[in-house]
């Protein structure tokens, strides 16, 4: 006769084990991110001021409005859009080739990686601050001192340039954390696949583009992944460089949606539905990138 199998005790006490360490982050995660995600996407369905304890519902008349009526939520959208294409693009070229020159160095390395990843380790909001001081102090004494007239601007003023001066920092602040990891990818290439291909006759950059790259495409879809989410949710850097300003010429999404949920009226549900915008544009994002760079890992 067949007995019922019983699960040994030991299991049970593992499952428990497993659901102690587990369960302090699953509460912090639903209490600080879970739950006022769904309660965002609720509110962003009616008129409630995050004031008051009653409020409409009113449908997705907040999204009507915000894509269709509201001139400085499409600008700032545009701006996200130009400023995610430039960091997307600046970042992971700029860091996969500080990577591949300290990677081909035979001394100080340890020296390299850890000059361009320092920046990384100051807060983003510092940064700004200190590049404010930087762009309205240092670099016009420098330009009077040495005579480079092209020092000598507006660059956080001049709406033509204060886009560049974002760009700038945000670079500073953040290739070296992609550098880190495109060296991490790079150390991972067999020598010998590349000793093979100079046998072979392929130069510097060929050797590059036909075996190092595409061993390194894990790594490219990484970064890649982490600079169009970061770019998308940019707010400290333009918050404290230039306010959003000058007028909101460099008024990016997330600042849009701060001012509408902390200054103008507090439009909380207003604010709400244009964070659940922002969020489909993110995941449309993202989905696209990471099925395109799959099937280049694929082919790699």
């Amino acid at each position: 006769m067949g007995g019922v199998k019983t699960v040994p005790i030991r299991v049970h006490k593992n499952l428990l084990l497993l659901i102690a360490f587990v369960a302090p982050a699953f509460v912090l995660y639903a209490i600080f991110l879970l739950i006022p995600t769904i309660g965002g996407m609720y509110y962003s369905f009616t008129d409630w001021n995050g004031l008051n304890r009653t409020y409409d519902f009113i449908g997705f008349a907040n999204f009507v409005d915000a894509l269709t009526d509201d001139p400085d939520f499409i600008g700032s959208l545009l701006f996200t859009l130009k400023y995610v294409l430039f960091m997307v693009v600046l970042q992971n070229v700029i860091a996969l080739l500080l990577a591949v020159l300290i990677e081909s160095r035979k001394r100080s390395k340890t020296f390299f990686r850890t000059l361009f990843f320092m920046p990384n380790m100051i807060s983003t909001i510092i940064s700004a601050f200190m590049w404010t001081f930087v762009f309205t102090q240092v670099l016009p004494q420098l330009a009077e001192k040495t005579m480079i007239t092209f020092l000598d601007q507006s660059w956080i003023g001049d709406p033509n340039v204060s886009f560049y001066s974002i760009l700038i920092v945000s670079l500073w602040n953040g290739v070296g954390y992609m550098m880190i990891i495109y060296l991490a990818a790079l150390q991972g290439v067999p020598q010998s696949l590349k000793e093979a291909a100079i046998i072979d006759g392929a130069n510097t950059f060929q050797t590059f583009f036909r075996v190092t790259l595409p061993m390194i495409t894990h790594a490219l879809t990484i970064c890649l992944f982490l600079t169009l989410n970061g770019a998308f949710k940019v707010f400290e850097v333009v918050y404290g460089l230039t306010g959003g300003g000058p007028g909101r010429s460099t008024q990016v999404i997330t600042m849009n949606i701060y001012e509408e949920a902390f200054s103008n009226n507090f439009l909380y549900g207003y604010a709400s539905a244009k964070s659940v915008i922002l969020f489909i544009i993110i995941l449309v994002f993202t989905f696209l990138q990471i099925s395109i760079m799959k099937k280049k890992e694929v082919e790699a």
